[in-house]
């Protein structure tokens, strides 16, 4: 049987997206803010807090968001100006909201959201750390945790939880993410897997080989040219 997103936040109210760049955090997030919004039980806002690239940001869907009933917060830049969207710690402090906050990837766009250590560190926030096991720096155990510790030392965080998110862009099949939960198990055996991110369309063809939770995912942030034919 299918989670609700509200099971799916396990009694948290913040949820931190972390990773590497590339992993599948603002997909994830988005995901899950939007599945959060639609089922109408809590007060959703989600902060864009990536400052590290110029593609595929949560800012370029403000309006789906928005649409949606989400609260999105972002701050615009100058230049290359790392800026924080106002009101974090209010959100991230009233017990009304439930706080989203899409990290950049890597240690660069974790020390964004340093200054709030001590808001994210009690038990009622979430730290999740996305896995794609495809990506550059999380194809064995070693590459993971040393950028793990890099990230979260940036975030001065220290309590995460793992999720794992085996895909290949939009065009990923069932074998992949299959393939990259397997390659996950290797790498980190002794960790099991909050949840798992998987494309909508996949899911009827995963479900039952996946011991972990599945969280559908749609993409958001790609654009036109780069989800042709992936259906």
């Amino acid at each position: 049987m299918q989670k609700t997103y509200t099971e799916f936040l396990a009694g948290a109210k913040n949820l931190v997206f972390l990773g590497e760049p590339g992993s599948g955090k603002t997909e994830t997030a988005l995901s899950f803010a939007l599945g959060l919004a639609r089922e109408g039980t809590r007060e959703v806002h989600f902060f864009d807090m990536d400052q590290t690239k110029p593609l595929f940001r949560a800012r370029d869907c403000g309006e789906t968001l928005e649409s949606e009933g989400v609260v999105f917060h972002f701050q615009y830049q100058l230049l290359d100006a790392p800026t924080v969207p106002p009101g974090v710690g209010e959100r991230l402090a009233d017990p009304e909201s439930t706080v989203f906050m899409d990290v950049g990837g890597g240690s660069h766009g974790s020390h964004m959201i340093g200054q709030y250590s001590e808001l994210l560190s009690g038990p009622d926030t979430r730290v999740l750390y996305i896995v794609n096991p495809y990506r550059p720096w999380s194809r064995n155990q070693r590459d993971i945790a040393a950028t793990a510790s890099r990230v979260l030392g940036a975030a001065r965080l220290e309590h995460v939880s793992l999720v794992a998110a085996p895909n290949l862009g939009p065009h990923s099949t069932a074998g992949d993410v299959l393939e990259g939960m397997e390659r996950i198990k290797e790498y980190l055996p002794d960790r099991e897997p909050e949840f798992v991110c998987v494309l909508e369309r996949l899911i009827p063809e995963v479900e039952g080989k996946i011991a972990a939770p599945i969280m559908p995912i749609r993409l958001n942030t790609l654009p036109d040219w780069l989800t042709a034919g992936a259906e």
